[in-house]
């Protein structure tokens, strides 16, 4: 294990657009901080595995990394536009909403003009320093694919690295099946064992499940494909003005002072805003197909709401999936299973490694800091793990410019505050 001698005043776990939006924050502050952020991929990438041809953003490019903050920043997306020379040409397109392909070339140059980020560095291990009788700092372990591994020390440390991929319970069984793939490996994993004539069942009936659906029908190799969800049918997201003002940075405000009971049932009305649900346009394509085939007699793709995935099994040929729905159990063969059931976020021991022992278990506090226990002086910060006390946008961009901000802010205060002691001492 190689070990550094300097001590950063913060390092960041990931690198995705949240961090990201704080690396462009803490520099457009001028903060000085020493900073370092830790990367698990090799090159900055953002969802590479649903760049789906067609694909578009389900949010305005003015929600980008700084627009919302600071829009006459560097780094925005009308900047990245005028950089590139195709300002005058998306103009044209009267569109707030560009292709997932261009916005991830948009944050991936941004990151390219950062240099504060180590890619090919998996965090491993977190665990407290305890000096002078107190824990002043964390280690951060981080290994690379060769099996390398290196040890920073952080005087703050800012966890994003975004969701585990959420894995049905019955389906356990079949996790170690390669037959079997999430969504989060769609490109790489799933499209390569595509074959003509293939059966797949996609599970899940949100924007990623009816956007995998849609580019499997129009794939050259003609699969059968089941996309079995359990809601009655597919459902459109709720994009209209007045409801997307839950996801304007001053909804966090208002969410965080509600109760717990008043969070939680407001997070339950909301949910056809993210959760479950696909664009309405993209539903409109999928129900065309279905039409198109019924005229031509066709049963090549199938729609199968109101199911509940109950069990699976393996067979030499391929996997069976059952189900229990209002007509009874129902069996479907795949030779391959696609998983569009989305991703979940814990505060843990997974995430907090052998920092978990010193949180005190209280859910983050506005400033989006973990409440440690007495004597721990680092600064442990979350993004992307607050939803339950931050609102519906905790996990998507539509906050990203301002959190970063208050995150910024609230850095530069602890780096402050810790100067001012030492000077005292």
């Amino acid at each position: 294990m190689t070990s550094h001698d300097s001590e950063f005043d913060l390092i960041g776990m990931g690198f995705g657009p949240s961090n990201l939006a704080l690396a462009v924050a803490l520099h457009e502050r001028g903060a000085g901080l020493r900073t370092r952020f830790l990367e698990a991929r090799p090159q900055f990438a953002w969802h590479p595995e649903m760049m789906i041809e067609g694909a578009d953003m389900q949010v305005s490019f003015l929600k980008d990394l700084v627009s919302q903050r600071n829009p006459q920043s560097a780094f925005s997306f009308v900047a990245y536009l005028h950089a590139k020379g195709r300002l005058g040409r998306f103009i044209n397109r009267k569109t707030f909403f560009p292709s997932r392909v261009e916005f991830n070339d948009y944050l991936a140059w941004v990151a390219g003009q950062l240099p504060v980020c180590t890619y090919d560095r998996k965090v491993v291990g977190l665990a407290p320093v305890k000096r002078h009788g107190r824990i002043d700092a964390v280690s951060v372990i981080a290994e690379d694919r060769q099996g390398r591994q290196w040890a920073e020390t952080a005087r703050n440390l800012i966890l994003a690295p975004g969701g585990q991929p959420r894995w049905p319970a019955a389906l356990e069984v079949l996790r170690d099946d390669p037959r079997v793939i999430h969504s989060r490996d769609y490109l790489s994993r799933a499209l390569p064992r595509l074959k003509p004539g293939m059966r797949v069942a996609v599970i899940g009936g949100g924007q990623s499940g009816a956007e995998i659906f849609d580019d499997l029908a129009s794939r050259p190799e003609a699969p059968r494909i089941d996309l079995v969800l359990r809601a009655t049918a597919l459902r459109p997201s709720d994009d209209t003005p007045f409801v997307n003002e839950i996801f304007d940075p001053a909804g966090t405000d208002r969410f965080h002072a509600r109760s717990e009971t008043e969070r939680h049932e407001t997070l339950r009305a909301l949910a056809a805003t993210n959760y479950s649900v696909a664009d309405a346009d993209l539903i409109e394509r999928l129900y065309d197909r279905l039409y198109e085939q019924s005229v031509t007699g066709e049963d090549r793709l199938g729609v199968h709401p109101e199911q509940r995935l109950t069990g699976a099994h393996r067979r030499q040929n391929g996997v069976v999936l059952a189900f229990a729905g209002p007509q009874g159990p129902k069996e479907i063969a795949a030779d391959l299973v696609i998983l569009a059931t989305g991703f979940e976020r814990r505060i843990d021991g997974r995430l907090l490694g052998d920092l978990a022992p010193h949180w005190t278990g209280d859910l983050p506090d506005r400033s989006y800091r973990l409440p440690m226990e007495n004597g721990f002086a680092p600064g442990i910060f979350v993004q992307g793990f607050s939803e339950s006390t931050h609102g519906l946008s905790d996990t998507l961009l539509s906050v990203l410019a301002l959190r970063a901000d208050e995150l910024a802010q609230s850095l530069i205060g602890l780096a402050q505050a810790r100067r001012h002691s030492l000077a005292a001492e």
